[in-house]
């Protein structure tokens, strides 16, 4: 009996030496979910939009973070909700959106030359959901703000019902002009004009 105890002692030593040794680091390969991007991606393009990573943050403190996008703060308004026309047809699997955004910080103007940012809240459906992926779909002179939503795993539940989130753009990604962004919801979206120079 003691031999058999010894022989798996060494086994789960062995095992576990090799793991750590020889895993590869990194995100781990999901070949489903990267063909599903990838399905949207090209579907994207073939509607005529351009799909843009974005980075988010989501901050401690909304109000702090939101005191220091300045004094020059868009004025937003409702607009349709939800992914409408060829933004709807355009996704393989459309995302789980926010139920509504509720708030918008974001300056009025921004230099393609430096990264624009800016703040939204938005309303999860339930405690079991946090924000995933973000990104920009921008077709012409229209930019939707994607947010994506992912169960929690496991029996947690988030502490609120609200998220509030930072979106950075890169330098460049915007040329210069007048471009109308929405942010969607599923039931409220908010829409605001913002020129780029």
């Amino acid at each position: 009996m003691k031999w058999i105890v010894l022989a798996i002692a060494i086994f789960i030593a062995t095992y576990t030496f090799i793991t750590l040794q020889f895993r590869k680091s990194g995100p781990v390969h999901e070949p489903y979910k990267e063909a599903k991007v990838r399905a949207n991606v090209h579907r994207l393009e073939q509607a005529g939009f351009q799909r843009i990573a974005a980075s988010i943050v989501t901050p401690a403190d909304p109000q702090r973070s939101a005191a220091n996008f300045g004094r020059n703060i868009v004025s937003t308004k409702a607009t349709i909700s939800g992914l409408y026309g060829e933004l709807a047809e355009s996704f393989a699997e459309k995302p789980t959106l926010p139920e509504s955004i509720l708030n918008v910080t974001a300056p009025t103007t921004a230099n393609g030359l430096m990264p624009y940012s800016f703040q939204y809240i938005c309303q999860l459906p339930d405690k079991k959901y946090l924000v995933a992926e973000t990104y920009l779909c921008l077709k012409e002179n229209e930019i939707a703000v994607v947010t994506s939503l992912e169960p929690i795993s496991g029996g947690l539940l988030s502490r609120r019902t609200e998220s509030a989130v930072v979106l950075t753009l890169e330098p460049g990604t915007l040329k210069p002009g007048n471009y109308r962004v929405t942010v969607v919801g599923a039931q409220h979206s908010l829409q605001w004009t913002l020129q780029v120079h």
